[in-house]
C-alpha cells in the first residue's frame, strides 16, 4: 500500500487509514524447553514444590511453541543488574522500532522525509529523553517532527497510540505518522516463587511494531475507537516496583475480568454505529494467553475461526506486550480483507484498560 498524494480538491473524500504495517523481532528465539529448562537450571531451588509442579503444566502448554528475546545469550538474565538491563532494553528498542519503521516506510513506499509525526508507546523501560528522540537521530528525521512518548498503557498501548495518531493526521492534510509499539518483556525478567512470574516467563516477549497513517481514499480506514479503564481491578494486573525492578503482577481472575471489559468496551464501539458482532467479518485480538482468549470468546460469542491469527501469533511469538495485536492485524491482512469488510482491533492490559478501534476495509 502507499500514501497517495493528496490535494485540496479530494480532501473532503479522504479517510484516515493504515498505509503499512511492518514488525521485528530479535535473532534470539526459544523453544518452551529450551527455556524450561533454563528456569530450572538456576531457579528450581527458590521455587516449591507445587510452584515447579505449575511450571511444568504452564511451559507443556501447546499455545506457546516459540519466543524471541533481545538477549545474545538468554544466561545474561541471571543476575542482570539495572544499568546494563536498562541499556540492553534502550539498544533493542531503538534497534528493532528503526528496522520495523524503516520497512513500514518501504511499503507505503514513503521515505524518512515524508514523516511528519512520530508516535512510541512502551511499558516495559522507561528512558529520559523518550524513544522517539533516539528513532528521530537513528533514522534522521527532521528535528521539527511531532513526538511524543507514551507510557504506562501495558499490553493494550497500541490502540491509545492509534487514537493519537488518528488525531494527528486528521488535522493535517498531508500528514504522514508513524505509529510504533516496541516492547521488551525481557527488560523485566525476574523469577521467584511467584505465579505471576512464572506465568510471566512462560509466555511473555520481545517486538516491534511501525504502522504508517496518512489520509489516502484506499486501504483500512479508522473509522472509531472506544476505551474503558476499570481502575478497581488495577492490582489485578500490573508492573509494580521491587528492589528497583519491574515485576509483573497478573492475577488468576484475570480470564473473567479481561473478558467481561472487552465485551463492554466492543459493544460501545458498535452500538452507536448500528452494528453487532455478527457484522464483523474479521477479529484482532492482543493474544494475552490461552485462557483470556477462550474467555472473549466465550463472553462475545464468536466462532473459532474468527481467533485462528489470533492463536498463531502467540503460539509463533508469545505475548509480545502491546504489539502484538499488529502482528495479528498483518497476519489477516497478507491473507487477505475485501472491500467493505469490517474488522476490530482490541487491546487490554494493565489499569485494568481495555480499547477497541474499528476498520473498514475499502
Amino acid at each position: 500500500m502507499t500514501c497517495d498524494k493528496i490535494t485540496a480538491s479530494n480532501f473532503l473524500k479522504e479517510d484516515v487509514s493504515i498505509a503499512s504495517i511492518a514488525v521485528a523481532t530479535p535473532p534470539f528465539h526459544i523453544s518452551q524447553a529450551q527455556a524450561e529448562a533454563f528456569l530450572m537450571k538456576y531457579y528450581s531451588d527458590k521455587l516449591s514444590q507445587r510452584s515447579l509442579s505449575i511450571m511444568r503444566r504452564v511451559f507443556a502448554h501447546p499455545s506457546v511453541s516459540n519466543r524471541y528475546l533481545a538477549v545474545e545469550d538468554i544466561e545474561c538474565l541471571v543476575n542482570e543488574n539495572p544499568d546494563d538491563r536498562i541499556a540492553r532494553f534502550t539498544n533493542w528498542a531503538v534497534g528493532l522500532s528503526s528496522q520495523a519503521i524503516t520497512n513500514a516506510l518501504i511499503q507505503a513506499g514513503l521515505t524518512v522525509n515524508d514523516v511528519s509525526g512520530l508516535v512510541v508507546n512502551t511499558c516495559t523501560g522507561y528512558i529520559c529523553p523518550g524513544i522517539s528522540t533516539y528513532l528521530i537521530e537513528r533514522l534522521g528525521l527532521s528535528h521539527q517532527v511531532q513526538a511524543y512518548d507514551l507510557v504506562g498503557s501495558g499490553c493494550g498501548g497500541a490502540i491509545p497510540n492509534l487514537q493519537i495518531c488518528k488525531g494527528l493526521v486528521s488535522g493535517s492534510i498531508d500528514s504522514v505518522i508513524v505509529s510504533v509499539s516496541v516492547e521488551i518483556c525481557s527488560a523485566t525478567f525476574q523469577m521467584s516463587d511467584d505465579l505471576s512470574l512464572i506465568v510471566s516467563n512462560a509466555i511473555f516477549a520481545d517486538g516491534a511494531s511501525a504502522t504508517i497513517l496518512c489520509q489516502r481514499s484506499k486501504g483500512l480506514a479508522l473509522v472509531g475507537s472506544a476505551s474503558l479503564y476499570d481502575p478497581q481491578y488495577r492490582n489485578d494486573i500490573r508492573y509494580i516496583y521491587r528492589n528497583g525492578q519491574l515485576h509483573n503482577q497478573i492475577s488468576v481472575l484475570i480470564p473473567e475480568i479481561a473478558s467481561k471489559t472487552v465485551a463492554r468496551v466492543v459493544m460501545d464501539l458498535l452500538k452507536p454505529r448500528g452494528l453487532r458482532i455478527e457484522d464483523i467479518q474479521h477479529w484482532v485480538f492482543h493474544p494475552g494467553g490461552e485462557k483470556v482468549i477462550n474467555a472473549i470468546r466465550n463472553e462475545l460469542g464468536i466462532s473459532e475461526t474468527h481467533l485462528k491469527a489470533t492463536r498463531d501469533i502467540l503460539a509463533r511469538y508469545g505475548n509480545m506486550s502491546s504489539p502484538t495485536v499488529w502482528f495479528v492485524l498483518q497476519e489477516i491482512l497478507e491473507k487477505g480483507i475485501a472491500p467493505g469488510d469490517w474488522c476490530i482491533m482490541v487491546a487490554f492490559g494493565a489499569g485494568l484498560c481495555a480499547h477497541a478501534f474499528l476498520l473498514k476495509a475499502s
